[in-house]
């Protein structure tokens, strides 16, 4: 049961997030002039009542895939998880990450969603206000953000694709198969670019080690060594 504080919360982030989806722009962006591109991810972990974050962007040259820097964050986290909201639990950790930043990236690639959200605000959206920067939501799982949303499995081949479309006919993502006879991942627009822009920047950071891009498969490894340490230090 929701307590009065609870409730007062939810409701300025709502107001929060209906600010951003009225700003939301998903222009075609020109891929040629990406330099950099960093993959974000969040990890959590408890000591006590305690609970902390441990946030880890790896930044690459786009095109040949090699690191240029590697961040690690961790920080405590003292807002509580609603579902729908968890880009305010994630978002401070990422935003004291980047103040570690030495080059900037062009594009920034995370382990969440974008506009496949239930308020079209996922973490890759949210950050994108913060972040100034294009950014993308890419998850391993299917996030079904109303009801009855589906959408039909691609076919068997690298760079198969289908749209993840809402009930009012709204384009929220596509699933996207990047290696053949694997799981497809969810593919969503943060904030300015397109959605082709995405899927193209997407495919261009896999390999045959991985379906997910390299760079947010990175930083998941990452925030796993993170947090060991974290714990291991304790």
């Amino acid at each position: 049961m929701e307590n009065e504080k609870q409730t007062e919360i939810k409701l300025k982030w709502l107001q929060k997030q209906k600010y951003f989806q009225d700003r939301l722009c998903q222009e075609p962006l020109d891929c040629s002039k990406i330099r950099y591109v960093a993959g974000v991810d969040v990890a959590y972990t408890k000591i006590g009542i305690q609970e902390y974050g441990c946030c880890s962007i790896i930044i690459m040259d786009y095109n040949t895939l090699n690191i240029i820097q590697e961040i690690g964050y961790i920080g405590e986290v003292d807002v509580e998880y609603h579902p729908g909201f968890l880009s305010f639990r994630e978002l401070p950790l990422v935003l004291e990450a980047t103040k570690q930043i030495e080059a900037t990236p062009d594009i920034f690639i995370f382990d969440g969603n974008g506009i496949l959200h239930p308020k079209r605000i996922g973490i890759a959206t949210h950050a994108s206000f913060y972040l100034n920067k294009p950014c993308i939501g890419v998850a391993k799982t299917f996030f079904r953000v109303e009801e009855n949303l589906s959408f039909d499995m691609p076919d068997n081949y690298i760079g198969a694709s289908t749209n993840i479309v809402s009930k009012n006919n709204e384009i929220l993502g596509i699933a996207l198969r990047t290696r053949q006879n694997c799981k497809p991942i969810f593919v969503s627009v943060g904030n300015y670019m397109s959605l082709e822009n995405a899927k193209t920047i997407i495919m261009h950071c896999v390999n045959k080690e991985s379906r997910i891009p390299i760079p947010t498969r990175f930083a998941d490894i990452e925030t796993h060594k993170l947090r060991k340490k974290f714990l291991d230090t304790r």
